[in-house]
This record gives structure tokens, C-alpha cells and sequence, in this order.
């Protein structure tokens, strides 16, 4: 029998320089809270935000003291135009759809089938708009939240 070094070779797959990697199980961290922003998040045995974190562990590791640019004005009127040609197109089609049920009404001789034929159209029509106004109001609101990123910021006042 060969006798068990203390210090465990990492395994073969692992890449150089993996810093897990090249660690002993001993040289782990065991539960470390880091705070960060005044916000506690806790570590498990591999050095990543455990489940008692979920923000943090959605976010990432790389995120865990960086804070996010602000979207400046160019990027929220671009928004509000996408979403307003998508409401615009979402509109021809929506109107094409109601043209064709107009001149195209489902007719069956069986009851079923009619009520079916007349449920699927209600709901295909009622798709269409309700992505048409989805995408006009979305596009409304940006514009407006456009508009005032435009104004000067008010100083802040403390609580």
C-alpha cells in the first residue's frame, strides 16, 4: 500500500494556471461573507454566491461590485423607435388580419366546428391588436422617459 500525500494533485483535465484548480481542497474558503454596497453575500466552499444570494448569483461573479452604466438618451430613443415601427408594422398586419375575416367569415354546417372556427378567429384577431398596443405603449413610454432624460437632474435631497 502506498502511503496518501497530504496535498492531492488537482485533476489532469483541469487547465493551468485554473486557480481552483491549482488549489488543495484545504486551501478553499470555507463560508466568507463579502460585503458588498452594504449588502451581505455569502460564499460556498468554491468561492462562487451561494443560493442564500440569489441576486448576486444571477448576476454573476464579475458583476458582484460593479455597477452598471446608465442608458443615455440615444439609447432610449432608438427604444422607443423600434418599438414604435414594430407597433407600426404589428398594425398593417393586424389590420390585413381583419380584412381577411371580413371577407373571408368561417361557415360550417356543424355547430362545433363554427364555434371553434369563430373562437380562433376572435383569438388571432385579438393577438394581433394586443401586440399592437403592446409595442405602441412600450414605445410611448420610452419616448416619455426619453424625453425626460433630456431635463437636467434635480439634486438629491436626503431623507
Amino acid at each position: 500500500m502506498s502511503a496518501a500525500s497530504p496535498d492531492p494533485q488537482p485533476p489532469k483535465a483541469a487547465l493551468d494556471g485554473d486557480a481552483i484548480a491549482d488549489q488543495t481542497p484545504s486551501d478553499y474558503p470555507r463560508a466568507e461573507i463579502a460585503a458588498a454596497d452594504g449588502v451581505g453575500a455569502v460564499e460556498s466552499s468554491t468561492g462562487l454566491p451561494s443560493i442564500a444570494d440569489p441576486l448576486a448569483a444571477a448576476a454573476g461573479p464579475a458583476s458582484a461590485g460593479s455597477v452598471s452604466p446608465r442608458k443615455g438618451p440615444i439609447s432610449i430613443l432608438s427604444g422607443a423607435l423600434t418599438s414604435g415601427v414594430l407597433a407600426w408594422l404589428c398594425l398593417g398586419l393586424s389590420q390585413k388580419v381583419l380584412g381577411y375575416y371580413a371577407l373571408h367569415p368561417p361557415h360550417y354546417e356543424a355547430q362545433v366546428a363554427q364555434s371553434i372556427a369563430t373562437a380562433l378567429k376572435t383569438m388571432i384577431v385579438g393577438m394581433t391588436f394586443l401586440a399592437t398596443f403592446s409595442f405602441a405603449f412600450v414605445g410611448l413610454g420610452l419616448f416619455l422617459v426619453f424625453l425626460r432624460s433630456l431635463l437636467p437632474a434635480r439634486p438629491e435631497t436626503p431623507a
